[in-house]
């Protein structure tokens, strides 16, 4: 994809996830890898529903910003990705309501933040890591999926927003939207015994479609 073509899809992506409210304000971040290996970035303090694909952040292949306006403060989350899953091709980071709300219930596996609901919450997703609370913008919530080796392609950072590792920047998109969906879907079933899925649908899901499904 030419980066022209990547920028304008970018920003038409960001875009459509603001116009339907699964980020406010001047909330979430995206990036995406160039051809030449490098990224391009949301700049800090913009609205995904305004940005301007001339002024995305632009680094190049070793890391150094060559154009563009400040990137966001959230980076070292990004890097983070980048550095530890070399599939990843594009991460997005969202503040979206129910997965938000979801981190704050008690009784919300760590490991294994999603309810098994529907199957494309396990096939887009694998396990969603649930991470502590930290200060935005603190270079901690890198070190924090450093820690995972690369292991998730999904975390969420408790009170703050889901982040998410694809292979390119429209599976990211449509992996976080499946995150937060799932998260409503949780919300919508809390306290009613909803049928989830077993542990052999989960299983037969995992093996037929070959997911990351760490232990």
């Amino acid at each position: 994809m030419s980066e022209t073509h990547l920028r304008e899809q970018i920003c038409l992506l960001a875009k459509s996830m603001f116009d339907r409210g699964l980020t406010g304000g001047s909330t979430g971040n995206i990036s995406a890898r160039t051809e030449d290996g490098g990224l391009l970035v949301s700049p800090t303090g913009t609205s995904f529903g305004r940005l301007e694909p001339a002024r995305l952040s632009r680094f190049d292949a070793s890391g150094n910003q060559v154009g563009g306006d400040n990137p966001t403060k959230e980076m070292p989350l990004h890097s983070a990705f980048y550095d530890t899953r070399s599939t990843a091709g594009a991460v997005v980071h969202l503040h979206s309501c129910h997965s938000v709300a979801l981190s704050m219930l008690p009784g919300v596996d760590e490991d294994n933040f999603l309810p098994p609901l529907t199957p494309y919450g396990i096939m887009k997703l694998g396990k969603v890591k649930l991470l502590p609370f930290f200060l935005p913008g603190d270079p901690k919530m890198g070190e924090a999926v450093r820690g995972l080796a690369g292991k998730r392609t999904a975390v969420m950072l408790a009170q703050h927003g889901p982040v998410v590792a694809a292979k390119d920047i429209e599976a990211a998109c449509n992996a976080i939207e499946e995150l937060e969906d799932t998260a409503r879907l949780a919300h919508l079933t809390w306290g009613l015994h909803p049928r989830a899925l077993s542990a052999a649908q989960v299983q037969a899901l995992v093996t037929k479609f070959d997911v990351e499904w760490t232990a």
